[in-house]
């Protein structure tokens, strides 16, 4: 088993100590999410909530997922990095690819791509798109992307995204960077198998329905004839899971597991936690 960090909820400021922290406890990865905006009142369509309630008030604090990756890149030399998830369509691909490769070449190939297609709406009405193509936008912008990170000259005609040849360099140091797609809507899991290196499942009421939509995710990709290519399934748990937990997760299919850091922890209250779960969960989470 895996284990990763999802920093929501602390201050960017000690990202760069946590990840250090954590690289050196064993963790193998961090992860940021990512949005651009929020409407002065966020509508109950929240997708992993029973009641649509997003978790977070409009007025929390965003800042450019790439940035800080990037800085926390410079100062580790192991753990990875990844988006938990980047809103693929609301960029242009061009612009997504720049960011993921910037990330990659400052870490030297530590980078993941935890990408999704967004559920608030009102974002893409911000930077004057329709979320009603978002999906379609998605399923273009993926083979898209690993185009630009892997061949010489790129021309692309899409029904979303056109344009003439170009260069596309510096190339990544990892071939190919992976690209893991989150959510678990039945379009989100047929993406996960058919386009993605891996499934960050999110919001499922418990294993056995990440069981069931795991095999949805799993048939997609096998009638993708992508069975032999690596993929990575994570899920999100609270720091204080338990080894029991997370055995029951690893008998189920689930590679790494995605930890949600208390956001009321100080600092100093959130070190001591980490070392705790590194020390419960032994070799397991050993560098």
């Amino acid at each position: 088993m895996k284990f990763g960090l999802s920093l929501s909820g602390h201050s960017p400021r000690h990202y760069p100590s946590i990840a250090q922290e954590a690289e050196a406890l064993g963790f193998e990865s961090v992860w940021i999410p990512d949005h651009l905006v929020f409407p002065e009142r966020l509508p109950a369509t929240y997708l992993y909530a029973s009641d649509g309630v997003p978790p977070i008030p409009p007025e929390t604090a965003v800042y450019d997922p790439w940035a800080l990756l990037g800085g926390m890149a410079t100062v580790t030399k192991r753990i990875r990095f990844g988006t938990c998830v980047y809103i693929l369509p609301l960029r242009h691909p061009l612009v997504s690819a720049r960011g993921v490769l910037t990330v990659d070449r400052m870490s030297r190939g530590r980078v993941t791509l935890g990408a999704g297609v967004g559920w608030l709406k009102d974002e893409f009405a911000a930077v004057g798109l329709d979320a009603a193509t978002r999906g379609r936008r998605t399923d273009e912008i993926i083979p898209l992307l690993r185009r630009l990170w892997s061949e010489q000259i790129i021309e692309h005609r899409g029904e979303f995204y056109d344009f003439d040849p170009v260069h596309f360099e510096p190339k990544p140091f990892q071939r190919p960077i992976p690209i893991e797609i989150g959510g678990t809507s039945p379009a989100a899991l047929r993406r996960a198998g058919a386009l993605g290196d891996g499934w960050i499942e999110l919001g499922s009421t418990g294993l056995e329905q990440i069981k069931s939509r795991l095999e949805t995710v799993l048939a997609a990709r096998s009638a993708a004839g992508r069975d032999g290519l690596p993929f990575t399934v994570s899920s999100e748990l609270p720091l204080d899971t338990d080894a029991a937990t997370v055995e029951a997760y690893a008998s189920a299919g689930i590679d790494r597991v995605i930890l949600r850091l208390p956001p009321e922890l100080t600092r100093d209250a959130l070190g001591a936690r980490l070392q705790r779960f590194a020390a419960e969960h032994g070799t397991a989470c050993a560098p």
